[in-house]
């Protein structure tokens, strides 16, 4: 049933109707003759409050609204990757061939082509009982097995008649006892999680390749992490590193809010990103939501929700995703602005006072799972979210706020950036919550030592920072040879070990070789501190050739290093004139 009302306030992205009893929160409504997109946030008797997705001037006092009965929905189905689309998934490219290079009012587009035909493969037969979430069969796109799943929503049934062939997305390829059709596609409402069987436990760690986040803050598979720092740090540089080198299935980037500028290069620069897995371009796994700093506040809005709705949909399919908000603040900007437009009580910094509360709902659909349905699939979303605070603040409340929610905290330095030190990751100021979990995968997956190795590296790179300061103060002179060594050790893991090369072979660095350039730094250390109670000199030890050779380590290429680092390892007492005596 429709619910038609009139406008009687309009206050930008905020529009205030009357005569909508009936209507439900979050009911999308088509407002003004030009059919606006919008949705009802807030309800007062017969008045509703609704934030407009597209640009509201030109819109009076007076003009009707009609509210369609659904909340805002996205299709789901073949055809999603590659896509680049708008906060509420319209495809960008056919926005542009229906009305032009700029998204004009009132466009309304389908997310997915209707007109291109699958060969879709059915997984099961007539008389055959389906329920919510199982799987009926699959079509070939790109490199996936893109699984077709029954709706989360259907009662399920007996199957009497399935279809193979080529087939489009609104072709019924299943019928039901009861005389419902499936299709490949579904539709499902953006602020709804979609359901799953089972949550597992973050117990295995989610691989960057990259050696600062890999052995010292690791974020779970399925975990959640935080990549504060002002502008100019690297955070989408960062995040597009992650796209492409992270143990992840489908990649979904959400550019929320961003500066047009910076989105232009995502768009210009992930077509031309090949996969390091198959050799083919990484767009094949991705998907693009991109809603710039100057398109409507309320898309902007709507456009997480739309991200990690599409990620629920590929880790049903059993599948690992990534994705990447870039970035919550300019999303907390948004609840801001509309929430000042409603006249709410403004909390900190003028900031709604259910910030935390939205930003741990978006958090809270990460995760490993069991997905729902049969066969059992195991899927998870990996989410890691940019916070821009304003001048690197990090004390302010969108930080702090998600802080609280996220397992692992990735400070960005914008003085690392300006001394080219990439990743810019501040060492002493990030954390994981995580490590903990990782102790039994450890175990099974690296060598007995490495959990010590990292914590002892932690340990100097804080005793360097501390020492530093002194040497600051009065000179490096005041300081002891064993504490001079602490300093040098320092410098080599901040750049042979944090440092890393996004032009080189060392842009990914297995788990495997970042052990090994950690365990020959501190066994470099030891056998240094050995030395220089035998008497020793300090410049001497600083004058080895094995120092240039750890310097060279991280350009070994990946199938000769473990090779190399058992032959260092080998030599290196001999550096220090120890005699080593020979097997046998």
């Amino acid at each position: 049933m429709s619910i038609k009302g009139s406008i009687i306030k309009i206050a930008g992205p905020a529009v205030i109707a009357r005569g909508m009893t009936g209507a439900r929160m979050y009911d999308i409504v088509r407002v003004g003759a030009e059919g606006l997109l919008g949705e009802i946030i807030r309800l007062e008797g017969d008045t509703a409050f609704i934030q407009v997705y597209e640009d509201t001037s030109g819109l009076h006092v007076g003009e009707p609204l009609e509210s369609t009965g659904n909340p805002l929905t996205v299709e789901l189905g073949p055809g999603l990757l590659t896509g680049i689309y708008d906060g509420i998934l319209r495809p960008l490219e056919a926005i542009r061939k229906q009305k032009g290079d700029f998204v004009a009012r009132g466009a309304v587009v389908e997310a997915l082509d209707r007109q291109k035909k699958w060969a879709f493969e059915p997984t099961v037969k007539t008389g055959d009982q389906v329920g919510p979430g199982d799987v009926i069969g699959w079509v070939q796109e790109f490199g996936f097995k893109h699984t077709i799943l029954m709706p989360p929503s259907s009662k399920g049934g007996v199957i009497v008649d399935v279809k193979k062939g080529e087939c489009t997305i609104t072709d019924p390829v299943a019928r039901l006892k009861d005389g419902s059709e499936i299709t490949m596609m579904h539709r499902w409402p953006v602020r709804a999680a979609r359901p799953v069987a089972r949550r597992m436990d973050p117990t295995e760690p989610f691989v960057t390749g990259q050696r600062v986040l890999d052995v010292l803050f690791p974020v779970a598979m399925g975990g959640t992490a935080a990549i504060p720092g002002p502008f100019g740090s690297g955070k989408t540089i960062t995040q597009q590193t992650l796209a492409k080198w992270g143990d992840a299935d489908v990649i979904i980037y959400v550019g929320c809010g961003e500066r047009g500028n910076e989105m232009t290069h995502v768009l210009d620069e992930f077509p031309e990103l090949e996969d390091p897995r198959t050799g083919r371009p990484l767009m094949e796994r991705t998907i693009i939501i991109a809603n710039t700093s100057n398109m409507p506040v309320a898309a902007r809005e709507a456009s997480v929700y739309t991200g990690i709705t599409l990620a629920e949909y590929w880790r049903d399919q059993g599948v690992k995703v990534a994705v990447m908000a870039d970035s919550t603040s300019r999303w907390a900007e948004a609840m801001r602005e509309i929430s000042s437009r409603l006249e709410e009580m403004p909390a900190e910094e003028g900031y709604p006072s259910y910030l935390s509360s939205r930003l741990a709902a978006f958090y809270e659909r990460a995760g490993r799972v069991v997905a729902l349905g049969k066969p059992e699939r195991r899927g998870s979303i990996t989410v890691i979210g940019a916070v821009s605070p304003p001048g690197g603040d990090l004390s302010e409340p969108v930080t702090q706020a998600t802080l609280r929610i996220t397992g692992t905290f990735w400070a960005l330095d914008d003085k690392l950036a300006s001394r080219r030190h990439f990743p810019a990751i501040n060492w002493l100021r990030s954390y994981s919550l995580y490590m903990q979990l990782f102790k039994p995968w450890y175990k099974e997956h690296m060598p007995a030592d490495f959990e010590e190795l990292r914590d002892r590296a932690g340990a100097l790179l804080q005793r360097e920072a501390e020492l530093q300061e002194i040497v600051q103060l009065v000179g490096p002179d005041a300081l002891q040879d064993d504490q001079r060594m602490v300093i040098e050790t320092g410098k080599m893991l901040r750049e042979d070990f944090l440092q890393q090369n996004a032009y080189t072979d060392d842009a990914h660095s297995p788990l495997t070789k970042s052990h090994g350039i950690l365990k020959a730094i501190v066994t470099f250390y030891d056998q240094a501190l050995a030395a220089l109670k035998r008497g020793m000199l300090l410049d001497d030890i600083i004058n080895l050739k094995a120092i240039e050779e750890i310097a060279r380590m991280k350009d070994v290429p990946k199938d000769q290093f473990d090779q190399y680092i058992a032959g260092w390892l080998e030599k290196l007492p001999g550096a220090f004139g120890v005699k080593v005596a020979a097997a046998g």
